[in-house]
This record gives C-alpha cells, sequence and structure tokens, in this order.
C-alpha cells in the first residue's frame, strides 16, 4: 500500500503511527500541541523515534466529547498541517469523520483520512475520500455497547462500512480497517476485540490497532492516562502477534521498540 510517497508491505511487519493531537481537550495530550512551535518539535522528536506515519486530529472523540463546527476543526489543523508539509518528509494522516474537513486536509496535502465513524457520520466523506484515491483507515463504531453475537456483529458492521466504501468508489487497496477499541465497546468488549484481532483478517484487509493509553488499559492496570505506557506496549506486541499491519500510539519510541523486539523473536531465527 502506498501512502504518500512511501511504500508499505501489510503482511510482516507492524507500522507506527504516532498522534498529534491540535485540540484542547483530547483525553491523553489535550492542549499539548496547540503551539505551532511545540507541535512542530513534536513531530521532529517521533520522526526521530522511529514514526512511519503521523495521524493529526482537531477534534477530540473521547467519551463525551464536544464536537466542534467544521470551520473550527479547519482551522486548527490545515495551519499545521501545512507547515509539517513544508518541513517533514513524513506521510501525514487526519483523523476526521467531516467531509469538508477531509476536503480541506486533502488540498492541504493530506496523504490519508483516518474515520472513526466508518463512514457512517457523514455520507459525503466516501465521495471525498474516492475522488481524492487517497488512501482511509476505516474504524468500527456504534452508538451503544449491545451486542448479541459480539466479535460477529463488529465484522458485520464492518462489512457495511466496507459496502458504503464500495458504492462510494473507494478502491480496496486503499482501505485499512480498526477494530475500534474504546468506541461503542465495554471494557470486556475491548479486551476480546484485542485478543481476537486476527478474526478481522477474514475480511481481506490491513488492520490498524489503535489502543493506545486508552481506558481499557487503564481500568486493567488501575492507573491513570499519563501512566499508560507499559499497558499499550503489550497490545502493541499483540498486534504483531495478531498480524496488524499499524498500531496508532502517543509513545513512539517505547512501541517502536517493543515492536522490533517482537518481530525479531517471532522472525529472527528463522
Amino acid at each position: 500500500m502506498k501512502i504518500g510517497n512511501r511504500d508499505f508491505t501489510t503482511k510482516g511487519h507492524t507500522y507506527v503511527m504516532g498522534i498529534l493531537n491540535v485540540t484542547p481537550d483530547s483525553f491523553s495530550d489535550g492542549g499539548n500541541y496547540l503551539d505551532a512551535d511545540k507541535a512542530l518539535y513534536r513531530v521532529e522528536e517521533m520522526i526521530g523515534e522511529g514514526m512511519d506515519i503521523l495521524d493529526i486530529g482537531g477534534e477530540s472523540t473521547r467519551p463525551g466529547y464536544t464536537p466542534v463546527s467544521d470551520d473550527e476543526e479547519i482551522s486548527r489543523v490545515i495551519p499545521i498541517i501545512e507547515k509539517i508539509k513544508s518541513r517533514f518528509d513524513i506521510p501525514i494522516s487526519l483523523d476526521s469523520y467531516k467531509a469538508n474537513v477531509a476536503k480541506a486536509g486533502v488540498k492541504a496535502g493530506v496523504d490519508m483520512i483516518n474515520d472513526i465513524s466508518g463512514l457512517k457520520a457523514d455520507i459525503r466523506l466516501a465521495e471525498v475520500i474516492a475522488e481524492s484515491s487517497l488512501p482511509c483507515c476505516l474504524m468500527h463504531n456504534r452508538a451503544e455497547a449491545v451486542y448479541g453475537n459480539y466479535v460477529e456483529e463488529v465484522l458485520w458492521d464492518l462489512e457495511a462500512t466496507l459496502e458504503l466504501a464500495h458504492k462510494a468508489g473507494i478502491r480496496d487497496d486503499r482501505i485499512i480497517l480498526d477494530p475500534g477499541v474504546g468506541f461503542g465497546k465495554t471494557y470486556e468488549n475491548n479486551l476480546e476485540i484485542i485478543d481476537r484481532l486476527e478474526m478481522l483478517h477474514s475480511l481481506g484487509y490491513p488492520v490498524l490497532l489503535g489502543a493506545s493509553r486508552k481506558s481499557v488499559i487503564g481500568i486493567a492496570l488501575e492507573l491513570p492516562v499519563e501512566e499508560r505506557v507499559e499497558g499499550t506496549i503489550v497490545t502493541s506486541v499483540y498486534a504483531v502477534l495478531k498480524g496488524a499491519a499499524f498500531v496508532r500510539v502517543h509513545d513512539v519510541k517505547e512501541n517502536v521498540r517493543a515492536i522490533r523486539m517482537a518481530e525479531a523473536i517471532r522472525d529472527g531465527y528463522k
């Protein structure tokens, strides 16, 4: 899969997507990178730590978040995207479920769209992605964590998302799927989808796992958000063992090293 100017082999290696939230209220790093210089410094730092893709978002989607207008989100993300593009050679993913924001991102030169709604929040987004020919990450999400047959229903929901993508003309080789840890799921649901991540391969697309610092880790370890690095590392190792192509994390250096070690154990003696 080509993202930006880089080719990604989506089988046999797990790549690291670094998170940059230019928001005042994101659950982990809200308010840290509203200043452009701080944001650029963090991007440079993550590149040095081994980041493969940068994911930038302008609206917090934590539980109970307050939505912002398209214009507000655009005003947060586009200036910093333009600055990053002018300074660094790193593929950029735009974390947004809104068609207007995605359009602005495409114009600013983003290389990928990361949609937490699975194309279900804004019916126009699928067309924007298709017209741009950019890769996209489409996430599983539900309004309520109510399931009869949990993993099977996650797969059914993702199949519905894929139907929307195909109807709009998004190519199969442009799609990544995300099981949506922390979205429309109970604590037990989150643990199970990580443990059974390989089930998503039945759909035939590369998989991204985004569990970094999330509540499932906080509950399991009884730790606040700033102390969830080790828990996140465990989920990244699971991603390697379950064949995920990407992980989305806050702490790049630690997760890059953990992935390299997990892959060395898996592959190094063969």
